[in-house]
Parts: structure tokens; sequence; C-alpha cells
């Protein structure tokens, strides 16, 4: 008799605990989303650029490691010494990029010895004075350097116009929504959500051609100028806006 009392109490529980189990979990209230416009806004400054940044490189070839090292090393010091003495500040070069390697060209099955060994070093360079570029270049050819890989225009104010972008973006949405509500009787309230995508446009880099010869005809072809041989055209800094107002009657 106690053991069947038991039995029912416990499936008596059993079936409580079932079914609080199976009672529905109350919904957690959604907030509508009040009525939106989104809208975007683009705006661009364009500048002249003040800065280069110029690559170059020391391309040395010598019979033995050391030989080719030494001679590198060499000219390497000698372009940095030339900047140095024109002005460029040591916190504007920046080596990026070494090699040392042995050339095979024989093609002999098994050969161990290299017919040379060739090195390079990569060198960054920003120059702050456009005007000086040709003079600039000029001399760090003599001082050793035989390739240039790139020039790069830049400007030293890109926050500042980056900035303006921004505003112009900004202004140009607002101006977008205002005119969208404007035309269907209604108008614009508070901003709900804004996002921004930017970018610069620096005009093509341009790249060198490797070789001593094409250096030695750009250097005499500098010499023989009596103006700029490079145009660095202009900058766009862009903004692009997107943003979301609330709709008010």
């Amino acid at each position: 008799m106690k053991t069947r009392k038991l039995l029912s109490a416990l499936l008596l529980s059993f079936i409580a605990l079932t079914s609080f189990a199976q009672l529905p979990k109350p919904q957690p209230q959604t907030t509508p989303y009040p009525p939106l416009v989104t809208v975007s806004g683009t705006g661009e400054v364009k500048v002249q650029p003040n800065e280069i940044m110029l690559s170059l490189a020391v391309d040395v070839r010598g019979k033995t490691l050391d030989e080719a090292r030494k001679q590198n090393d060499e000219k390497v010091a000698s372009v940095l010494a030339y900047l140095k003495k024109y002005g460029v500040e040591s916190k504007d070069v920046q080596t990026t990029y070494m090699s040392v390697q042995p050339i095979y060209h024989s093609g002999e099955y098994g050969q161990t010895n290299p017919d040379f060994y060739s090195t390079q070093k990569s060198v960054n360079v920003l120059i702050r004075k456009i005007d000086k570029f040709d003079d600039l270049l000029t001399g760090i050819y003599k001082a050793g350097a035989n390739r240039v890989d790139g020039i790069e225009f830049r400007t030293s104010e890109l926050k500042k116009h980056r900035e303006q972008a921004r505003k112009l973006a900004v202004q140009a949405a607002k101006e977008k929504a205002i005119s969208l509500t404007g035309e269907l009787g209604t108008k614009i309230g508070r901003v709900y959500a804004i996002n921004e995508n930017s970018g610069v446009g620096y005009p093509m880099p341009y790249r060198g051609m490797a070789g001593g010869m094409y250096n030695k005809m750009a250097e005499a072809s500098m010499s023989d100028q009596s103006g700029p041989t490079i145009a660095g055209g202009q900058i766009i800094i862009s903004s692009t806006v997107e943003a979301s107002f609330v709709i008010e009657q």
C-alpha cells in the first residue's frame, strides 16, 4: 500500500514538472523601427601633391659573394650620404628590400660554383620638395643607384583634406534627404544611423625599368632639360556617407 502511494506521488511530481517545462516562454517585446529615409552622399577634394615617394634600388654583380656585397654596401652608403647632404632627413629614408643570391647561367648539370652573385638593396625616399626632384634624382644616380622602381605623388595634409571631403559628403547626404522628404510633404528628424567609406585616389604610380642603360639615358635626358620632367597632376580625396534619418510628419 505504501509502495503504491509512493509511486503515485512520484508520478504526480513528474507530470507537474513536465507541464511546467512545456509552458510557453514569454516573447521579448521588439521595438518597431521608425519610418526612415536612407540616402548616400559623396564629397571630393582635389589637391596638388606636395610630396613624392621615390622607390630606388642598387643592383650589383660580383664574382664572389664578398665582392658583390662589398660593392653594394659601398654604393648604398654613398646614396644615403648624398641624401643626407642634400637635406633629406633620416626619418624619410627606409630600406625596404635586400637580396643576395648566386646566379647559375651555364646550365651545367651538377654545377656547384655560381657564375656570379647578385646583390640588391631597395630604398624608399620621401621627397618633400617636388621642385627639386630632378636634381635629387640625378645626384642619386651619380651616387650609385642604378634602378628606379617607381614614384608616387602624395600630400602631407591628407588628414585635413579627408575631413573636408567628409563634411562635403555629410552635407550632400543631408541635402538629398531633405529634398526627398520635402517632395513627399514630410521632413527629416534625428539621424538614426550613419556609415562612411573614404578613399584617396593618387596619380598612377610610375614604375621604372630596370637596367643601367635605361638609367643612363634617363640621367642624360634630365640633364638636358631646362624645366621639370615630371607632372604631379592632382590627388583626389573622397568620402561617401550613408545616413538614415527619421521621417517626421
